[in-house]
């Protein structure tokens, strides 16, 4: 292993990071709400930091192997969640415990959304700013960024990038080169975000919301400027933008870049698992608009609206609020809390298992029950037209395995704080995955909640961020050894 550039690299990440700090400070300065001085200590310390370690490598080489990438990953993932704090500590504003300033910047960081606060609103500009850039960064994963300047460095990239990207197969590249990748994922990421906070405006958000819920939505993170969220705007029109962004968000960025590139839409109408996560997304949404009209509980066009709403919200682990879906009737708030499993499809800024998970699942099941009638068939699985390696569906059934697992052993810690059975239970699913609002104590927020639940809710948060395996590989005696 080679731990020389590993420091090297955390240490020149950090010191990137750290200017992440000056776009807040100058939201500050401008809105003059006084919180300016934290984020310029911050900025200086996390510098400073970052120097220190990466000094004493600063001539050190080596190509990256694949254990060195996913200890990079975690690494830096649990230092960021450190850093990101900073601010939100030092802030007299806000006069946050140091774990719920971690707790706030590893939620937005994972694009978790669980919050701490209340009065939102209340803040000053330069935190609210600073919440949802963090958010942003988050969202494609500030490490994939990284890798556009590891070259320059001369450390390859590729291995951080398979540690990072999310999804069962972690090997494809949009370009040849992984630098070219990594910038063209960013480039359409940006691209969308800009799309997203002009429609915004347009729809009737002023211009520091708009940018704001721009952050969050192409993140899908669901941090937002108001403690209502997006219900705040009480706009159709809003709502409608929130939700289009939402759905493309939930794609896998590689059809985005190819729908650019050929200047075409039909790849997204053709991807076998954009197709299966559209379609479960229909039959969500008309289960819950049926539900809400059936019950009484809205009319029609309210039925429509909210229901609808929350269903993409959920699905895609955004978490954004038009209603407390908690207190809809019937199995609804359990029906849409299970969806988030799901979540998005791979290669995407969504959290949950990801739709091409699930979709192979399903298959590999149907599979089965045909071997049953007929022992001596060959059944392929495909994806569309091509047969997938059983390799990969017995990686997926490793993953859904280890999923449950962690899921149970998360959720019996979080019980032996005193938290209820049912907030416990969609807590753990909440976070694991990145959704944020969850049922019972944490429907609104996370902030009645005791420190040592939000200390496991953290490391829930950062197991579905990376997908399970990139974080429990450190933890067996063979990534290790020599």
């Amino acid at each position: 292993m080679h731990i020389n550039s590993i420091l090297k690299i955390v240490g020149m990440l950090l010191m990137l990071f750290s200017l992440t700090m000056l776009p807040s400070a100058l939201v500050s300065l401008f809105f003059r709400d006084g919180a300016h001085l934290a984020f310029v200590w911050a900025f200086g310390l996390i510098l400073l930091i970052g120097f220190i370690i990466w000094l004493p490598f600063i001539n050190h080489t080596a190509e990256l192997r694949t254990r060195d990438g996913f200890l990079i990953t975690v690494v830096f993932w649990l230092v960021l969640g450190v850093a990101g704090s900073f601010p939100l500590y030092l802030a007299p504003n806000i006069e946050l415990s140091y774990t719920d300033a971690f707790f706030e910047s590893f939620s937005g960081l994972t694009t978790t959304g669980a919050t701490v606060i209340t009065g939102i609103e209340l803040l000053p500009k330069s935190i609210l700013f600073y919440r949802q850039q963090l958010q942003w960064l988050g969202g494609m994963g500030i490490i994939v960024l990284a890798v556009a300047i590891l070259p320059m460095l001369g450390i390859g990239g590729m291995q951080l990038y398979r540690a990072e990207t999310p999804g069962p197969v972690k090997d494809s590249k949009l370009t040849p080169r992984i630098t070219e990748t990594a910038k063209a994922l960013w480039y359409i990421y940006l691209s969308l975000t800009i799309i997203c906070a002009s429609a915004y405006w347009i729809a009737g958000m002023g211009f520091f919301d708009a940018i704001s819920h721009s952050f969050s939505t192409v993140a899908i993170g669901g941090f937002s400027t108001y403690d209502a969220s997006i219900g705040y705007f009480d706009n159709p029109w809003i709502e409608a933008v929130a939700v289009v962004f939402m759905l493309l968000a939930a794609a896998n960025f590689s059809l985005h870049f190819v729908a650019w590139r050929n200047r075409s839409l039909k790849h997204y109408f053709i991807d076998p698992e954009y197709r299966f996560f559209f379609i479960f997304f229909i039959l969500l949404a008309i289960s819950s608009v049926l539900i809400l009209l059936i019950t009484n509980t809205y009319n029609l066009s309210q039925s429509i609206r909210y229901g609808v709403f929350e269903s993409v919200s959920i699905l895609t682990t955004s978490g954004f609020g038009t209603a407390d879906f908690s207190s809809w009737p019937l199995m609804l708030p359990f029906l849409l809390f299970l969806s988030s499993f799901i979540g998005g499809c791979a290669g995407s800024t969504a959290g949950g298992m990801k739709a091409i998970r699930v979709l192979l699942i399903l298959k590999q099941g149907v599979r089965e029950i045909k071997r049953l009638i007929h022992p001596q068939g060959v059944f392929p699985i495909k994806l569309g037209k091509k047969p997938v390696n059983d390799r990969v569906v017995q990686a997926v059934w490793g993953f859904f395995s280890v999923y449950i697992m962690m899921y149970g052993l998360i959720f019996m810690a979080l019980l032996a704080t005193g938290l209820d059975f049912t907030t416990t239970w969609s807590a753990v699913g909440s976070c694991l995955n990145n959704l944020g609002p969850g049922l019972g104590e944490v429907a609104l927020h996370y902030g009645n909640i005791n420190d040592p639940a939000k200390w496991i809710l953290c490391f829930a948060m950062l197991l579905g961020r990376l997908e399970i395996f990139t974080l429990l590989v450190l933890l067996t005696p063979m990534f290790w050894r020599r």
